[in-house]
């Protein structure tokens, strides 16, 4: 059988890898594949850079659109990043009916509604495995793997750049700038590091999972998010003292008002697999109500680990290419019509417990008087640790746990507690989440 031919647009990091891996294990791929996958064409601006990369059996031009047209070309291959020309592209392949496989989660979280509506209009598939951590293969699992469960949340670590920021800071005492130089000399962080540290990356994210995991539209712009630039090292400890790791958790969870949709640090029991997860590592870990607890470790980003996701996704198509559009698997793990209008719940309802650490003035009734607002907002207490406030005299550190609570209760909590004239500096809070 002809070999099913693919147009690649990019050929960076991810785009090199992707050629070489499919090069290199070729005959295996086609064994299971059923037929041959071969990149025949590559768009890309340095046409000569390219050309060299690829060797002369591939065709290398510097316009995407002559890609796209090529009737010959069966599957496009997105590797360019971003909402803009992307979005364009990936529209103008489907348009032309062909198949396209992306690596973009900014795209996917982003517009993907539109895609995926074009898409099935088409009768074409929009694969994106490579979308969210990498090489681990999260979509396919919870999209088909657990296809017989009702899965209840998920919670990932699937931002390698913030994870090995915070894996340095417990490490080894480090502030956050003086790590986040270190990650940008190592490559785990980029020049401009706003996606990666500010948690948007991990929105763009678990944007998707929601969508599989609950049969709800990609909406990520009701995500609530929030990065790791203000968490000092003395909470990393203190957390540390209390049997807690800190990490960046994309949360999403199927409560009885709707789902939660969150990106944030959250306190994890040391006892927990995925609070060992360190380095730029991801783990995802996923609670359905048939299998209970799974979780999905390696490498989230990276030339090879990301191509391997690619070139699944590849041997996906490759297979159903010919299937009746009906019979494959909905781009959303569920059929188009049967997409659910659960709302995405705003933060100040989300329900979660607490640690809180506030600097104070070291005199007699402090205590009394914090744990009475919380008490008043209906908040209990679950552990206090009090530590000097390092050189600074007449002052200490408090740190409090609290149980479960609505985060608008909390807010209302902290305003108050900001008030009192014996709290010396921002109140400093961060979730906690058990993962029973």
């Amino acid at each position: 059988m002809k070999p099913i031919q693919v147009g690649l647009l990019g050929i960076g990091t991810v785009g090199r890898g992707t050629f070489e891996v499919l090069k290199r294990n070729q005959e295996e791929i086609q064994r299971r594949a059923g037929r041959g996958i071969e990149i025949t064409m590559v768009a890309d601006l340095d046409t000569a850079r390219v050309q060299a990369i690829v060797g002369p059996g591939v065709k290398v031009v510097n316009d995407a659109q002559l890609v796209i047209a090529n009737p010959d070309i069966d599957i496009v291959i997105e590797l360019i990043g971003g909402y803009g020309i992307a979005r364009q592209l990936v529209m103008s392949a489907i348009e032309a009916g062909k198949h396209v496989v992306t690596a973009n989660k900014a795209l996917i979280a982003v517009h993907g509604t539109e895609i995926f509506e074009a898409a099935y209009r088409k009768g074409v598939i929009v694969a994106f495995e490579a979308a969210v951590a990498g090489g681990i293969p999260i979509i396919k699992s919870l999209r088909e793997g657990l296809t017989a469960n009702r899965i209840q949340w998920i919670a990932g670590i699937i931002n390698g750049t913030t994870n090995f920021i915070l894996s340095e800071m417990r490490d080894k005492g480090l502030a956050f700038d003086d790590v986040l130089k270190q990650a940008q000399a190592l490559g785990y962080a980029e020049a401009d590091p706003t996606f990666d540290i500010e948690g948007i990356d991990a929105a763009h994210k678990a944007t998707i999972m929601s969508a599989i995991a609950f049969g709800i539209k990609v909406q990520f712009d009701k995500a609530y998010v929030e990065g790791i630039t203000r968490l000092e090292s003395h909470d990393i400890r203190y957390a540390e003292q209390m049997g807690y790791r800190i990490k960046l958790l994309g949360i999403v969870k199927r409560v009885a008002t709707g789902v939660e949709l969150r990106v944030h640090p959250c306190l994890v029991p040391e006892k927990r697999l995925i609070a060992n997860v360190e380095g730029a590592m991801n783990a995802v870990m996923v609670q359905a109500d048939a299998v209970g607890t799974t979780l999905y470790y390696g490498k989230g980003a990276g030339s090879e680990p990301t191509a391997s996701a690619v070139i699944a996704d590849l041997v996906d198509i490759t297979r159903l290419h010919t299937a009746d559009p009906l019979h494959r698997v909905p781009h959303l793990a569920f059929q188009p019509d049967a997409m659910s209008d659960v709302p995405i719940l705003p933060m100040d309802q989300v329900v979660t417990s607490y640690y809180l650490r506030l600097r104070v003035a070291d005199q007699a009734g402090v205590l009394a008087k914090l744990t009475g607002i919380l008490a008043t907002s209906n908040i209990s207490i679950d552990a206090v640790l009090q530590r000097p406030a390092g050189e600074i005299q007449n002052q200490t550190d408090l740190i409090i746990l609290t149980h479960a609570c609505v985060e608008s209760a909390m807010n209302t909590a902290i305003a108050q507690m900001q008030s009192l004239s014996t709290v010396v500096a921002p109140i400093i809070r961060i979730r906690k989440e058990e993962l029973n």
